[in-house]
C-alpha cells in the first residue's frame, strides 16, 4: 500500500516492490488519481509472480513378506525286555554340564507486506526452488489427501488381533466353553504344587540322574507298546518324580517304581488297564505280584493319594488349539516334549512353560522361522523371550535324539504311525540367535 503526504517530501521518492514496478515522484493530486492503479499493479505483479511449491510427503505402505518336509523309512524297533536292567547296571553318574521432514522456514517477504496474500493456483511453477515464507505455507490438506493419509495411519497402528479359539466349540458341551478359562486359571495355580525340586536327586544315595533318564526312556517304549493314552505317560513321569523327591530308593527297585507308577496312571486315565501280570512280564519277571502291590501302596501313601495334578499334557491341548495346529505340528510338539521328559535338567521348568516351549519350537522347526502369534502369547501367558531358554534346550535334544543310548523317543517318532516326525531338521537358527 502506498502512503503519500504532501507535507512529507521524503515519501515522494521512488519505492521498489517485489512486483518490480516503480512509482515516481508526483504531486499530491496526481498521487490520489494513481492510487487505484498502483494497487491493481501490485495485485497483478503478485499473481504473475512465481509460486511457492508445497510438497506433502507420504509414507509408503509396509511390505508384506511371504515365506515358503521330509519323510523317510520306518526303522525297526528293538526289543525292550531285559534292556532296562542292563542299562541300569551299566549306568554312570552324569557329567556336570519414516518420518516426515518439515519444510524449512525462510525469511519474510522483502516487500514488507504483513497481510496474507492470495496466490493464484493456475500460475504455480514447481520447477523453481523458492523458499516459502511461513505465512504462505500450506497448512490444510485437501479432502482426498486427508482420506489417503488416514488410511496409511490406520495401517501403521493396526495390531494382530487375538482370536477367539473357543467360538467353534460353543455348541459342544464337552468343550465346556463357559468354564474353560476358569479351569486353566486353576491349573496355573495348582501346577506349582505338582512341580518338584530340580535338585531332588541330591538326596538319593543309590540312584542318579542318568538312571532316571534310562527309566523314563524305557517307559516311553513300554507306553507305546501297550498303545496307551498320551496323558498316561505324562502322569506316569509326574508320579515318579514326585515320589522320588520324597522317598529314597535303591537301584534295584527303581524299575519297579516306574512300572507301578504307570499302573497307577493307567488306573487313573485309561479305560482298559493292563493287568499286573503283563507288567511283570515286561520287566522280565524281575518282581513278584506281591512286590508290585506293596510298592503301589507305598507310592499312594507317600503322595497322600494326590493323583490329580496338572501335567504338561493338559497345557499342550490348550496351546495347540491356540496355535491352530494341524497333525504335523501336534506330533512334532509331542516329540519335543517327550524328549524333554527324559532329561532331568528340564525339571526346572513348569509344566505350562514346557508345553508352550514345545509348541513354539515345533512351529519354528516346521516353518523355518520364528513363529509366535498374539493369540498364542495371550493363551499361554508367555512371550517369545520367556520361551527361548527352554526352546533352545529342546532344539539341542532334537539334534542328538538319534545318537547315544537313549533313543527310545527318536525310534518311536521315526515310524509311519507318528508321521516320521523325528526326521524333521531341527530349528538350528534358534541356537544361533544371541540375545
Amino acid at each position: 500500500m502506498v502512503i503519500t503526504d504532501e507535507n512529507n517530501p521524503n515519501l515522494n521518492k521512488p519505492t521498489n516492490f517485489q512486483g518490480g514496478f516503480e512509482m515516481g515522484s508526483r504531486k499530491f493530486g496526481q498521487e490520489i488519481r494513481q492510487t487505484r492503479r498502483a494497487l491493481s499493479v501490485i495485485k497483478q505483479s503478485l499473481v504473475g509472480g512465481q509460486a511457492y511449491p508445497c510438497v506433502v510427503n507420504k509414507r509408503g505402505l509396509s511390505e508384506k513378506h511371504e515365506f515358503c518336509e521330509k519323510k523317510q523309512a520306518d526303522p525297526v524297533h528293538r526289543p525292550i525286555t531285559r534292556k532296562f536292567a542292563q542299562q541300569i547296571a551299566n549306568a554312570q553318574p552324569p557329567c556336570p554340564q519414516e518420518t516426515k521432514k518439515a519444510n524449512p522456514s525462510s525469511a519474510s517477504n522483502s516487500s514488507g507486506f504483513g497481510d496474507c496474500i492470495y496466490v493464484d493456483e493456475e500460475h504455480k511453477s514447481p520447477k523453481e526452488d523458492i523458499p516459502v515464507p511461513m505465512f504462505l505455507e500450506q497448512t490444510e490438506v485437501m479432502p482426498s489427501e486427508t482420506h489417503e493419509m488416514e488410511e496409511v495411519e490406520m495401517e501403521d497402528i493396526v495390531e494382530e488381533p487375538v482370536m477367539d479359539i473357543d467360538s467353534c466349540d460353543a455348541k459342544n458341551p464337552l468343550a465346556v466353553v463357559d468354564y474353560i478359562e476358569d479351569l486353566y486359571a486353576h491349573y496355573r495355580k495348582m501346577e506349582s504344587f505338582s512341580c518338584v525340586s530340580p535338585n531332588y536327586m541330591g538326596q538319593q544315595v543309590d540312584i542318579n540322574e542318568r538312571m532316571r533318564s534310562i527309566l523314563i526312556d524305557w517307559l516311553i517304549e513300554v507306553h507305546d507298546k501297550f498303545d496307551l493314552m498320551k496323558e498316561t505317560l505324562f502322569l506316569t513321569v509326574s508320579l515318579i518324580d514326585r515320589f522320588l523327591s520324597k522317598q529314597t530308593m535303591v537301584r534295584k527297585k527303581l524299575q519297579l517304581v516306574g512300572l507301578v507308577a504307570m499302573l497307577l496312571a493307567c488306573k487313573y486315565e485309561e479305560v482298559s488297564v493292563p493287568i499286573v501280570g503283563d507288567l511283570i512280564l515286561i520287566s522280565d519277571k524281575a518282581y513278584t505280584k506281591k512286590e508290585v502291590l506293596e510298592m503301589e501302596s507305598l507310592i499312594l501313601n507317600t503322595l497322600q493319594f494326590n493323583m490329580s495334578v496338572p501335567t504338561p499334557y493338559v497345557f499342550m491341548q490348550r496351546f495347540l488349539k491356540a496355535a491352530q495346529a494341524d497333525k504335523k505340528l501336534e506330533q512334532l510338539s509331542f516329540f519335543l516334549i517327550e524328549l524333554s521328559l527324559v532329561e532331568y535338567e528340564m525339571l526346572k521348568f513348569s509344566p505350562s512353560l514346557l508345553a508352550a516351549a514345545a509348541v513354539y519350537s515345533a512351529q519354528c522347526t516346521l516353518y523355518g522361522f520364528k513363529q509366535w502369534s498374539k493369540t498364542c502369547e495371550w493363551h499361554t501367558s508367555y512371550s517369545e523371550d520367556q520361551l527361548l531358554e527352554c526352546s533352545r534346550l529342546m532344539v539341542g535334544f532334537h539334534q542328538k535324539a538319534a545318537t547315544g543310548k537313549l533313543t527310545g523317543v527318536h525310534r518311536k517318532y521315526c515310524t509311519s504311525k507318528f508321521g516320521y516326525t523325528a526326521k524333521f531338521e531341527p530349528a538350528n537358527f534358534l541356537l544361533d540367535t544371541q540375545l
